[in-house]
């Protein structure tokens, strides 16, 4: 295992992973499965008496209404942050670039597919299907493959599109191998991947060392896309620490297109996860 990470708080993640907290846990996005397999008032019948309107005039009437509280209305809920952009995309739609997808947040239809899925023209180590992205996406992808290359750095695309069988055959695999409990730490519910969607992307260094290891963090990929992807609208959807808000330990190597304008904004309010930023609950387990 390659786990030389340089700074403490990776070296004390490598200690928390090793101690047995998750290595299984890293990932949503694995490739590959192992082998194993009006109220109406016309109740009151009768007027009340003269008498009984003056009683109820009464002292106790008005120590009651003087004695009472007013109403004070509950505070309006406060904007998510992203509602201070010009232009806004649907949370739901797994057409759109904001759309939303975790434990909580399955895709609707759950065999959604993508109906722009194309080849980057970028180095890809993954076949078939996995080296799919949606047209934006992959538009964007090239450009920022291309600016990492100028910069010296090569992005290898490990892992896109996934379709709903190939999941249900990922998952499967892992609760055969280790049982639900433990799938559910290391692979996404089929119709809850964002691979699915088109707008999510693996990536691999040039070098291929740390590949879908905790050590990527330290590669000159992810170092790079971490500090240059919101340029081309990206954001690593799975960061350090936050994984009781997104469901999964930090994946340097998951990039999520929401574009350039969302991604710039995130950066620099310092947010880090699609649901804070989209005032959305947390989602670390299955409802």
């Amino acid at each position: 295992m390659c786990y030389q990470c340089g700074s403490p708080s990776r070296r004390s993640f490598t200690r928390f992973l090793a101690a047995g907290a998750g290595l299984t846990v890293l990932s949503a996005c694995t490739p590959e499965a192992p082998k194993a397999v009006p109220a109406s008032s016309a109740a009151s019948s009768a007027a009340p008496s003269p008498a009984a309107v003056t009683a109820s005039a009464g002292p106790t009437a008005e120590a009651a209404t003087v004695g009472q509280s007013p109403e004070v209305p509950s505070p309006a809920p406060s904007p998510s942050p992203s509602a201070a952009l010009a232009r806004q995309f649907s949370l739901d739609d797994p057409a759109s670039q904001w759309v939303i997808v975790n434990k909580h947040r399955p895709l609707k239809p759950a065999d959604f597919v993508p109906a722009d899925l194309v080849r980057p023209a970028v180095a890809i180590s993954a076949a078939g299907e996995a080296a799919l992205l949606n047209s934006t996406t992959a538009a964007a992808a090239e450009a920022m493959f291309a600016a990492a290359a100028q910069d010296g750095v090569a992005l290898v695309l490990a892992s896109g599109y996934r379709s709903y069988s190939t999941q249900v055959t990922t998952y499967n695999g892992y609760v055969a191998a280790r049982g639900q409990a433990d799938a559910d730490t290391a692979s996404a519910r089929p119709g809850h991947s964002e691979h699915q969607t088109g707008w999510a992307f693996d990536i691999a260094d040039g070098g291929g060392a740390c590949s879908f290891q905790p050590c990527f963090a330290d590669q000159p990929a992810a170092s790079w896309a971490k500090a240059n992807g919101h340029r081309f609208g990206f954001v690593v959807r799975y960061p350090w620490m936050l994984h009781p808000i997104t469901g999964y330990y930090y994946e340097p190597w998951h990039l999520r297109y929401v574009g350039v304008e969302a991604a710039t904004d995130m950066l620099n309010r310092g947010i880090g996860t699609l649901e804070e930023y989209f005032g959305l609950e947390a989602a670390p387990a299955y409802l």
